[in-house]
């Protein structure tokens, strides 16, 4: 329980909130009888982190990966079948394969679906990077809930974790890199909270690493305005191939640590970029698509969305 001397002050508009009790990724309660779809149209990356590995395939059951890209003009078809199919649909994601905000066609798609379907909550997934430059739009646009992941508020950390930051067609890396990075997460998340948008953390938690950091991020994002975190096991991918996955013991004490200042969700199914039903009830995608091949998950792996 979080105690409210420590819980910082946050003024999330009332109605935000509410939507965010309808959000499958943001409530637990959500997450058993709600739906989300995730729009795959977001085709490029503006950091590198060391436990991603993007890719375009049917058969991984992992965020980073999609079958294909979609075009922000065929959203709204996607989303009038995937309502079909599923009504239980509350929400219209955007969490990739890429970076959300590295290109310009998520803000795209979101403006298209705001006008057809203004009743759908709008989420976006995003690692920070370019989120102060884009929340307004965001705004504009109806995202209502927003998702940025946060692994580190140390650039010293960060920098064993990130190896590249792409920031205004310029490559940084090391600890310059990183301090870029965290300095862009901070201005955005502060903004998008003015801005009345209900932000989760999500943090990879990498034993060794990161594991000791948690309730420094926690601390930090709480203050900024985020009113959720979520906490993600590195499961063994890329340059972490050969890390340890945290065990239990760790991941419930990191969530403890989370809790001395933010609510901790507990729910997280770790999607692919183009998930689309209630989580943990299946994915009905090859129904949407019109895909008759089966999805297999072959391996397990978490971007940043």
């Amino acid at each position: 329980m979080v105690g409210t001397a420590e819980r910082p002050h946050n003024s999330t508009p009332l109605a935000a909130l509410k939507s965010s009790l309808q959000h499958p990724c943001f409530s637990g309660e959500a997450n058993a009888n709600r739906g989300r779809i995730h729009l795959p149209v977001s085709p490029r990356c503006n950091i590198q982190c060391r436990f991603c590995r993007r890719s375009f395939n049917k058969f991984e059951n992992r965020p980073g990966v999609s079958a294909k890209l979609l075009e922000p003009k065929d959203a709204v078809d996607l989303v009038r079948r995937s309502l079909e199919l599923c009504p239980e649909i509350t929400v219209a994601g955007i969490a990739g394969p890429g970076d959300t905000l590295a290109t310009h066609h998520a803000i795209a798609t979101f403006e298209i679906l705001h006008r057809e379907y203004p009743g759908l909550i709008n989420c976006l997934s995003t690692n920070g990077l370019l989120l102060e430059r884009y929340a307004g739009d965001l705004h504009r646009v109806g995202v209502k809930t927003l998702t940025v992941t946060v692994n580190a508020v140390d650039p010293v950390i960060l920098d064993r974790i990130c190896s590249a930051v792409i920031y205004d067609g310029k490559a940084y890396s090391g600890v310059e890199g990183a301090s870029i990075l965290i300095e862009a997460q901070k201005r955005g998340i502060k903004k998008a909270a003015e801005l009345g948008l209900v932000i989760k953390i999500n943090i990879v938690l990498i034993p060794g690493v990161n594991d000791e950091h948690i309730a420094a991020i926690a601390e930090t994002a709480g203050g900024l305005g985020a009113s959720i975190i979520n906490i993600i096991p590195l499961i063994p991918q890329h340059e972490f191939a050969g890390h340890e996955s945290p065990d239990c013991t760790i991941l419930d004490g990191a969530r403890r640590e989370a809790e001395r200042f933010l609510p901790v969700f507990r729910h997280c199914q770790h999607c692919r970029a183009d998930a689309i039903g209630i989580p943990g009830r299946g994915d009905i995608s090859s129904l949407v698509y019109g895909d008759e091949e089966q999805r297999v998950s072959v391996e397990e792996t978490f971007s940043h969305g």
